[in-house]
């Protein structure tokens, strides 16, 4: 590894943002994917076939899952076009000057550096959940789009469906009345991971390069290429996996930015393995105005309702669930007053992404959105990691506990610098 990849290039920092070209309906935007997993590769196959938009380059440090992903695009390209260029590391991306965005889909640990160093770069930014490892980082992204002038999209793509802003909407208008409460579940059927010893790395991966910015530790079977997401190293648990879409949404509806209590309840209860983070978890938050939001994970657990809700707005009229797309409105006797559907899926949040580069239209998910949702996944998590009951600071949202704001932010491998004030 050399110094430049870890500092990037100062100069391209200070002058990228005032250079990068200005795209007309016309032009084409060059998108480079980097992080080839699932995330990857469906955010790379949705883009593919649209129109006025080429993906020049995937990254990959796993050079076996580098060519599964470049065959994958190529196969969804329209007839004619070249297929992506390829490579390991990702500041290939960032010295091409005819890539207009990047699109971060590596693992956590990587999402608010790659964020950082892509818009210092000049180019525009859509960065999977959760935007940020931890949350000093979610400050810095707010701070790094704003100081570079660069657009930045968080994966949350449920903002972008119709169908959930017209129930938005709804609850704008007072349908439910007064709201003093919104629930969200979640449900997966995850098995053990095991325990593993250090061990070599395999043929192909180059290691180093995944792990970035952290602080390098020695490779484990059960690392890669997903339960990175169970060690607080890499990731945030079930809550900053998956959790973060339904806090989006709740946060959204019940109109609320920051806490001031923060508490959190489970731990880890099915399995005897490596596994760090909760598989069992229930996280509440009290906001000002006696607003209530809690988060329900069961990460060992099958889905158990049918049809039930993703989120439940309880009001002084009635309630309105998320269910998927749509929604369903009902009285507080339980009766169907209301129901709605609209379009979902990757491309329409993607769709947006392309259109605010293009000055259509505005971002449905930019930073000041993404960092207070992801901000209470974070707060979750410290909550479960210090067992405290957390008071929380409702203008800047940080803990007032001490040992709470040891958990604020992290260290990064020797060397390593982002491109922040």
């Amino acid at each position: 590894m050399n110094r430049r990849y870890f500092l990037g290039n100062s100069t391209l920092a200070v002058t990228a943002s005032l250079k990068a070209k200005s795209l007309d309906a016309s032009s084409t935007i060059n998108v480079g994917v980097m992080g080839m997993g699932t995330r990857g590769n469906a955010l790379a196959k949705a883009l593919a076939p649209m129109e006025g938009v080429r993906v020049s380059w995937i990254v990959e440090p796993d050079k076996n899952r580098m060519g599964q992903s470049a065959n994958l695009v190529s196969k969804a390209l329209p007839k004619g076009n070249d297929s992506p260029k390829t490579s390991e590391n990702y500041q290939r991306v960032l010295d091409d000057k005819s890539v207009d965005a990047l699109i971060v889909t590596a693992p956590n640990h990587w999402h608010a550096p790659a964020t950082l160093l892509a818009c210092a770069a000049g180019k525009h930014v859509y960065v999977e959940k959760p935007c940020c490892h931890n949350p000093q980082e979610g400050k810095w992204v707010l701070e790094g789009a704003k100081k570079y002038s660069r657009l930045v999209q968080t994966g949350t793509q449920r903002r972008s469906w119709t169908g959930i802003q017209e129930a938005m909407q709804r609850l704008r208008e007072g349908e439910i009345g007064d709201l003093h409460a919104a629930q969200t579940w979640y449900f997966a059927n995850r098995g053990s991971i095991g325990k593993e010893l250090p061990g070599p790395v395999p043929e192909g991966l180059n290691y180093s390069l995944w792990q970035g910015p952290a602080p390098h530790m020695p490779f484990r079977a059960n690392y890669l290429h997903y339960n990175w997401h169970w060690f607080w190293h890499w990731g945030n648990g079930e809550l900053g996996n998956n959790g973060v879409h339904w806090l989006d949404l709740a946060r959204w509806g019940m109109g609320v930015t920051h806490p001031e209590l923060s508490l959190s309840t489970g731990g880890r209860y099915y399995f005897n393995d490596d596994q760090e983070t909760p598989d069992t978890h229930l996280v509440s938050f009290e906001f000002p105005g006696k607003k209530l939001i809690t988060w329900e994970g069961h990460s060992c657990q099958k889905e158990p309702r049918k049809d039930g809700p993703d989120v439940l707005f309880m009001g002084s009229k009635g309630r309105l669930a998320i269910i998927g797309p749509g929604y369903v409105v009902q009285d507080l006797n339980g009766k169907e007053i209301a129901k709605g559907k609209g379009t979902s899926g990757e491309s329409v949040h993607l769709a947006n992404f392309l259109g605010a580069i293009r000055g259509n239209n505005k971002l449905t998910c930019p930073p000041e959105e993404a960092v207070p949702s992801t901000m209470l996944c974070h707060l979750g998590n410290i909550a479960h990691r210090t067992k405290r009951t957390l008071k929380i600071d409702v203008e800047s949202g940080k803990p007032l506990d001490q040992l709470a704001q040891g958990l604020w932010r992290r260290e990064y491998a020797p060397g390593f610098h982002l491109p922040v004030s």
